[in-house]
């Protein structure tokens, strides 16, 4: 209820900005002080608790910290915006990072170098769902591509997905925490092979099944030959 208050009230505020013609920096704070300060703007690193985090959630990132004390594991970071981007897409963002804390996409994700192993705690918000109640498949098919890619990225760097196959055992209730296991499981010249699983909190429920091949971003652009010639359409 209090979520929803707020967010009327930032409606209301951006409403009156714009009847009372005023400039984009008054409408919001946060650019008056990028436009204006001196300061230099320290991206927010998304992958640390937020007051949406679940118990579950929270529980499972304290018990990964420290597992991070002796070196074996390591929290990786997650900003909206990436640095790999050209300033006239300066405002893309990550597609995971789109919402607003707690409605959509809330996740952390650690690696295990010596195992070549990623784990994502995640939690899908209420903008996730598909059958109501329960996370859309889609969604938890972004949090399965994005977590294998991040396994394979760390030891083969810029990749892309060249194949990806789920087997959806069973539907995940909406809002519930999950643990995306992913797994490196082979190398094969440039192309990089994984598998993963999906599970509840204590482990005992199976949710979805994966297998993914992965490509460097340079071999994939190997495939993408146009001809000047012919029309795209």
């Amino acid at each position: 209820m209090l979520r929803s208050c707020t967010a009327a009230l930032r409606k209301l505020r951006a409403l009156r900005g714009r009847r009372e013609g005023a400039s984009p920096a008054a409408r919001d704070p946060v650019l008056a002080r990028r436009w204006f300060s001196t300061e230099k703007v320290i991206p927010k690193d998304h992958a640390l608790p937020n007051p949406s985090w679940s118990k579950d959630l929270r529980l499972l990132f304290d018990q990964f910290m420290k597992k991070c004390e002796d070196g074996s594991w390591e929290r990786l970071p997650s900003y909206k915006n990436s640095k790999l981007v050209k300033d006239q897409l300066s405002q893309a963002q990550l597609f995971t990072r789109g919402y607003e804390d707690g409605l959509g996409f809330e996740y952390v994700m650690f690696y295990n170098d010596d195992e070549k192993r990623t784990v994502c705690l995640f939690q899908g918000g209420p903008y996730l769902q598909g059958v109501p109640g329960f996370l859309h498949g889609g969604a938890i098919a972004t949090m399965i591509d994005a977590t294998v890619g991040m396994c394979a990225a760390i030891p083969g760097g810029i990749v892309m997905t060249a194949n990806l196959n789920i087997s959806f055992k069973r539907p995940i209730p909406l809002c519930s925490v999950v643990v995306i296991n992913s797994q490196l499981d082979k190398i094969e010249g440039r192309k990089l092979f994984l598998s993963c699983n999906v599970r509840s909190v204590d482990e005992k429920i199976l949710y979805s099944e994966a297998t993914s091949k992965k490509l460097p971003l340079s071999i994939l652009g190997l495939f993408i030959k146009l001809d000047p010639e012919k029309s795209l359409t």
